[in-house]
């Protein structure tokens, strides 16, 4: 009887038919919990150990993807000893996808305004604030959501407090640089992904 309850109170949470009964025994098999946080862990680290290639013998770039493997199953799995990753991914990845909507949102309804020059491009520095701070707001209440900002009690003080200035502050300072960027030519230009998105 209390399985079947709790059947039922799960089962509530993804509705769609097919889609949301194969999501919701996913959900009842581990999947979310365990799966998908070991393979994200795993992919991470294995991607930074090749990539730093200390393991490796000079050119050969294949002779340290053994020791790699086992280095990055065994951190994902340490990782998913205690439940302290699947409960932070739980919290972090549905804000992020909301906060994804609005960068999209802003990017679809900015295009109207991007400046057709390449050379001061005000809308790509002002959209990158944004998604910075977009980004700060995402992990503060994802950690906040767990009680972790609790244990530091004067960072929560100071942002109530001062928040407001801070943000004041922050887009003073921001409209200043805007205002008296000069582009040195000789400087190379910095690439990243909002640039060529942009195409600035």
């Amino acid at each position: 009887m209390f399985k079947e309850m709790i059947f039922l109170a799960t089962s509530g949470f993804f509705s769609g038919g097919q889609i949301g009964t194969l999501l919701t025994e996913w959900e009842q098999a581990g999947v979310f919990d365990y799966m998908l946080p070991f393979l994200l862990i795993f992919a991470l680290v294995f991607g930074l150990l090749s990539k730093v290639n200390i393991f490796g013998g000079g050119q050969d770039v294949n002779k340290g993807k053994g020791i790699n493997a086992i280095i990055a199953i065994s951190v994902a799995l340490m990782a998913l000893q205690f439940d302290v990753v699947s409960v932070f991914f739980a919290e972090i990845f549905p804000r992020m996808g909301v906060a994804l909507s609005i960068i999209l949102v802003l990017l679809v309804v900015g295009g109207l305004f991007i400046p057709t020059n390449k050379e001061n491009n005000w809308f790509l520095i002002a959209l990158s604030v944004i998604v910075f701070i977009i980004i700060a707001a995402v992990v503060f209440n994802s950690m906040d959501a767990l009680g972790w900002l609790s244990n530091i009690p004067w960072l929560e003080n100071i942002w109530n407090q001062y928040g407001s200035i801070i943000i004041f502050v922050a887009i003073i300072v921001v409209v200043i640089l805007v205002a008296t960027h000069e582009k040195n030519p000789a400087k190379p230009k910095m690439e990243n992904m909002l640039s060529k998105l942009l195409g600035a």
